[in-house]
């Protein structure tokens, strides 16, 4: 493979399809390693060519190098570098071009100091050295330790030749890293995405703030701390997770205790994209290297603000015990305590609507039923519809002298206008039955009302007055207005469905509605109810409307659980439907 001295070194004709060859490779291996390695095989087939020696740097420092000699058999050689290892920067001399490789030919003794120990034993004449810049500011080289001198005029071709090889290193290399940069690119969209649906799920600030968490270990790191703002200006670790189930009760009170971190969050919680705190910035904390216990083996921290809307909720912090992770970068942090942020904003929007939600709904039903001598009242209402509107359905129990006037009726839809229909179904009925009103005619007041409000949705009630008989019951007089008609369970257990028929309300000017009149004795009980009730539905479409007779006569005895006892009934029979549900029942007891 050697000349003798003084030799040329030609390039064999068969080394140009070799070059194409190593183009060919750039564009499809995934490892540049893989790649270099037939590169230096191809280098050691040019004449007289003894050694080759690959070196790389990182931020200016030497990454590591490569040795490859003639021997076929021979090892390849690597030079890990550490912290104290003796070799220089990037040769500056070279006086790199920009991106152009920067080619020289020396002696043996007049190359890079780091690379002159390992061409020493190979090298005899010429080296050829070629060091090139990486798109990311990294640099890299390349070193041909020749036996004997190479000839001026064959080392323009050299030189050519090896400035090639380096475009295709450099080629490769960056197509690797952009390929690598764009999986992670990919990962961190799909994980953030997964997060979000994750986050999305639920409604219950606590809940998400648990999902942040569990998502976040390990995905992206060991442990994770999510702090709230309390209304009071303090800090409340509201979720901790982490690897390690031992050091998660540790996690857990240094997030709440410990005064360092408590600091370092408030200071991270001004920034807009989040800190990094690690060697020197964990000093004097419960991590990194001058701490003890769990906390020892932490070696970074990042902390990224919660923001939403223009207002800071709280931090998350993430905690790493390793060096790296292919997620673990500012910006997927940010985007990630930004989408944690939303969620937890939403979620506590809701749960605030919701309470108010609920604190109307309470104004729209009785705080409590009245209690009246010889007939025992008892209700029950469960929303159905999961979403953040007031229903429309409502009751009440009034009395009026020795008679008691029992309504239950239902607004069509829901929301603020349902609302607002109904706080005036149930205060005008309950004024007009106060003074006595029959209930046929309260129910043709109520629909002049209505009318004369020109409301945009109509309203079913259904009115029973209960009146002392003689002998000792009580008449049961009705009047109902396109509502489900009331059930009469006897104290015997049999159940009968009284007409009450009658147009809805609101619709129909100056209509009149007809009462009906029953006798009601101890032991039984008028039920009262809405649509919600009956219009549950099974898997194939029956209705629990054809089940509630057998349900009631069935609940023995008839007491202040029975309408709760209705609702559950309908609540497990129910696959479709979402109705709100109230029953409302007075059950006759002995006359005092």
């Amino acid at each position: 493979m050697s000349e003798g001295p003084g030799a040329a070194a030609p390039v064999p004709p068969e080394w140009w399809r070799r070059l194409h060859e190593l183009w060919l490779a750039a564009v499809q291996v995934e490892d540049v390693t893989a790649l270099a390695t037939r590169v230096y095989a191809a280098l050691l087939e040019l004449p007289g060519a003894g050694a080759v020696v690959g070196a790389r740097w990182e931020a200016g420092r030497p990454r590591y190098l490569r040795l490859r000699t003639e021997r076929e058999d021979a090892p390849v050689t690597w030079v890990p570098t550490s912290p104290d290892w003796p070799g220089g920067p990037v040769p500056r001399h070279l006086d790199m071009p920009g991106d152009s490789p920067a080619v020289r030919w020396s002696g043996p003794d007049a190359v890079q100091p780091l690379v002159r120990p390992l061409l020493r034993p190979h090298a005899a004449g010429t080296v050829l050295e070629c060091v090139f810049t990486l798109h990311t500011g990294d640099a890299a080289g390349l070193w041909v330790a020749f036996a004997h001198e190479v000839p001026a005029d064959a080392r323009p071709v050299l030189s050519e030749l090896l400035a090639q090889v380096a475009g295709v290193l450099a080629l490769s290399n960056r197509r690797i890293l952009e390929s690598q940069d764009h999986e992670r690119r990919q990962a961190r969209d799909a994980f953030l995405a997964e997060a979000s649906l994750q986050m999305d799920e639920s409604l219950d600030v606590e809940e998400t703030l648990r999902r942040v968490a569990r998502l976040a270990v390990p995905a992206i790191a060991d442990g994770c701390v999510v702090h709230l703002f309390r209304p009071d200006g303090g800090f409340e670790p509201v979720a901790t997770a982490h690897v390690a189930a031992g050091a998660q009760a540790w996690l857990g009170d240094v997030a709440r205790h410990d005064d360092w971190l408590t600091a370092r969050l408030r200071g991270a919680s001004q920034h807009t994209r989040g800190v990094v705190l690690k060697d020197d910035g964990l000093a004097g904390g419960p991590f990194g290297s001058g701490a003890v216990g769990d906390g020892k083996t932490i070696r970074a921290l990042s902390v990224s603000p919660l923001r939403a809307r223009g207002r800071v909720l709280g931090t998350l912090t993430f905690l790493y015990h390793r060096d790296d992770t292919s997620l673990s970068d500012l910006p997927t942090l940010t985007d990630l305590a930004r989408r944690a942020a939303l969620a937890i904003d939403t979620a506590t929007l809701y749960d605030q609507r919701r309470q108010n939600v609920e604190m109307l709904q309470r104004q729209l039903l009785p705080r409590g039923l009245p209690r009246v001598p010889g007939v025992e009242l008892s209700a029950a209402y469960e929303v159905g519809d999961p979403t953040l509107d007031v229903g429309g359905d409502f009751y009440d129990a009034v009395l009026a002298d020795e008679r008691v006037s029992l309504f239950i009726g239902d607004v069509c839809g829901r929301g603020a206008e349902a609302a607002a229909f109904t706080a005036l179904a149930r205060h005008t009925l309950r004024t007009l039955l106060e003074d006595g009103t029959p209930p046929g005619r309260a129910l043709a007041r109520l629909n002049r009302a209505l009318i004369g409000e020109k409301a945009s949705r109509f309203v079913t009630a259904l009115v029973v007055t209960l009146e002392p008989a003689p002998d000792g019951g009580w008449d049961a007089v009705i009047a109902g207005g396109g509502h489900p008609w009331p059930l009469v369970r006897r104290d015997g257990g049999a159940v009968e469905e009284v007409p009450a028929h009658g147009l809805l309300l609101g619709v129909v000017p100056d209509a009149v509605w007809a009462q009906t009149r029953i006798r009601l004795r101890e032991g039984d009980a008028m039920v009262l109810f809405t649509d919600g009730l009956t219009e549950a539905r099974s898997a194939d479409g029956t209705c629990f409307e054809r089940q509630l007779p057998e349900v009631l006569r069935r609940i023995a005895p008839i007491g202040a659980s029975t309408p709760a006892q209705l609702v559950a009934a309908a609540s497990e029979f129910r696959d479709i439907g979402d109705d709100d549900t109230a029953v409302l029942i007075a059950r006759m007891k002995g006359r005092p």
